[in-house]
């Protein structure tokens, strides 16, 4: 069984999003500037295997947009607030509505798909299942035509 080759630029972005995600949730939690974060981030890692260019536009744009983002996936958390999110859930459903809004050059699947592995591998136990949940219905309402085209096909 062979195995599927790696695209260089997907586990690059990959790291990019892994390292976003951590550094979202020091902003939130210290509310240190992005740009101490960011150099610190790009001090302590190598960032060799990482999209930089990717890591910072996630660090950047979504503090940028915050009210927008968190306003677009807040109405389809299912009897949550908010406020009961915890930091690691809030920053990948950021991270997440981010891509989906912005970046239609990553595909729907791709971002629900990286956001519920980060929170299997930081949230808690069924955390992912909530972050899949609420992703796909902005995925349904931001890409509205790349979802129906895929259920097509």
């Amino acid at each position: 069984m062979s195995k599927k080759p790696v695209n260089p630029l997907a586990a690059k972005r990959h790291k990019a999003r892994h390292y976003a995600m951590q550094a979202l949730y020091q902003w939130h939690m210290a509310g240190a500037p992005l740009n101490h974060i960011e150099a610190e981030f790009r001090t302590e890692y190598d960032f060799e295997k990482v999209d930089g260019e990717y890591f910072h536009t996630l660090l950047h744009e979504i503090p940028a947009h915050v009210d927008d983002l968190e306003s677009a996936f807040a109405p389809y958390m299912v009897e949550r607030s908010l406020e009961e999110l915890d930091p690691i859930e809030r920053a990948l459903l950021r991270i997440g509505t981010f891509e989906l809004k912005e970046r239609i050059d990553v595909p729907y699947k791709v971002v629900i798909n990286e956001a519920v592995n980060l929170a299997k591998k930081f949230g808690a136990s069924e955390s992912h299942k909530f972050i899949n949940g609420v992703l796909d219905q902005v995925a349904h309402e931001l890409r509205s035509v790349e979802v129906s085209a895929e259920a097509k096909s």
